[in-house]
């Protein structure tokens, strides 16, 4: 929910002009043209899924960081929800995952039961919870290593970029049919990632201020290996090649140590996607959760939809990743095709016409809805750099009004009175 009163500055900064380059500027690929009617293979496949979402702890009245987790809170947490919960690398954080979901109604009662669950438990260990990419008050130096070895190696392996990597994300596992080549699907899925990042920004504040972006949570990712936006691969053969290779010469312990912005998990049958910010509000999860969901079906089904890819293709993909994480929802996505800037609502509106029928038969119109609001009042991004201006305006001093977007981001972390279930 949005405080009463508070008005969000959805004027979009103008974007340096541009020189000319023979590419020109547009929008996310269109479709080809059909070459062939749709594949029915996959229309009677449920297509399953999954949510993770990683989370701050806070401590209660002082808004910052709990840096040391109590013993007895994984545990407590187990208890109550079973395996849903784990912890991360570092102890102000904790994760939950969701059980294999059916439908959108089943994703709303799920996360809302884990986030409400989990927010329970940790209140009785004097925490409370924050869903955001970052912490707005957050300082990575104070920050203790979770005790346990597989976190020690990577300590040791990645130095300060493990020790800076205080953020949050959202990740969403989708099963495809049977036969269906994963590494085949995401790279037609891929032009549409700056896209779900910039639905999902919500981390515009570090170390205690402003960063300019909607997303630097992505700029602290982009720190590490094999992250970001992956490579074209010909096929699952070619990509499990590479990780083969990487295990082989001891790069990586195995392929989960391909952190791209999707990828084919190497756990389960599924491709998961990985670029977005957690997401403050449970209902913007569920609505992403939800596209990415329809959005593959579609591709399934439609084996055709596979633009051309040329050399400039991932370059472009990853400008347009770059103008999500600093414009969030305000982004302008562009291809090859040499014609304007496309404003991401247009594409998101281009995009939920392109998988109509999916969405109809995945039963999840509902569930989109509250892409809607995020495009008509800003993501979390947006709401906590007003709530931050407000405060600022009002005389407050920039520590105090952090207070204040920390505040909302618990609120709104559970508040589920606009979650549909």
């Amino acid at each position: 929910m949005i405080p009463r009163g508070l008005q969000l500055p959805l004027t979009r900064p103008a974007l340096p002009s541009p020189e000319p380059a023979p590419t020109g500027v547009a929008h996310v690929p269109h479709p080809p043209r059909p070459r062939a009617g749709p594949s029915r293979v996959s229309d009677q496949h449920d297509y399953t899924y999954g949510i993770e979402e990683e989370y701050f702890l806070v401590r209660p009245g002082a808004h910052g960081l709990a840096t040391r987790a109590p013993s007895k809170l994984l545990k407590d947490a187990r208890r109550e929800l079973g395996d849903s919960v784990a912890n991360e690398l570092l102890q102000s954080q904790i994760e939950i995952s969701s059980p294999i979901l059916r439908d959108a109604a089943d994703a709303a009662r799920t996360l809302t039961g884990l986030r409400q669950g989990l927010s329970q438990v940790a209140a009785r260990h004097e925490l409370g919870l924050v869903a955001a990419g970052t912490h707005p008050l957050g300082v990575w130096r104070e920050q203790e290593r979770t005790p346990r070895s597989r976190y020690r190696r990577m300590m040791e392996d990645f130095q300060i970029v493990a020790r800076r990597s205080l953020v949050c994300g959202l990740h969403v596992h989708v099963q495809l049919p049977p036969g269906v080549d994963r590494v085949q699907v995401m790279n037609r899925a891929m032009p549409w990632l700056p896209l779900f990042l910039a639905l999902s920004t919500s981390s515009p504040f570090w170390n205690r201020s402003r960063t300019g972006l909607l997303s630097y949570r992505q700029a602290v990712y982009d720190e590490w290996p094999r992250t970001g936006v992956p490579d074209f691969y010909a096929d699952e053969t070619e990509y499990d090649a590479l990780a083969a290779l990487l295990t082989r010469v001891r790069a990586i312990p195995d392929a989960r140590a391909l952190w791209w912005g999707i990828r084919p998990s190497p756990r389960y049958p599924t491709l998961e996607l990985r670029i977005a910010d957690c997401c403050t509000r449970a209902r913007d999860a569920l609505a992403i959760a939800a596209l990415y969901r329809c959005l593959l079906r579609y591709l399934v089904r439609h084996p055709e939809h596979d633009p051309p890819r040329s050399a400039l293709t991932r370059r472009v993909i990853d400008e347009n990743r770059w103008r999500a994480k600093r414009f969030g929802t305000q982004a302008l996505l562009f291809d090859e095709s040499g014609d304007e800037p496309e404003p991401l609502p247009q594409a998101l509106a281009r995009l939920r016409a392109m998988c109509a029928q999916d969405i109809r038969d995945l039963d999840s119109e509902t569930a989109l809805a509250p892409l809607d609001a995020i495009v008509a009042e800003g993501s979390s991004a947006h709401v906590q750099l007003a709530i931050y201006r407000q405060q600022r305006d009002a005389g407050l001093h920039r520590v105090r009004a952090l207070d204040a977007v920390v505040d909302w981001l618990r609120a709104a972390t559970i508040d589920f009175e606009d979650t549909a279930a």
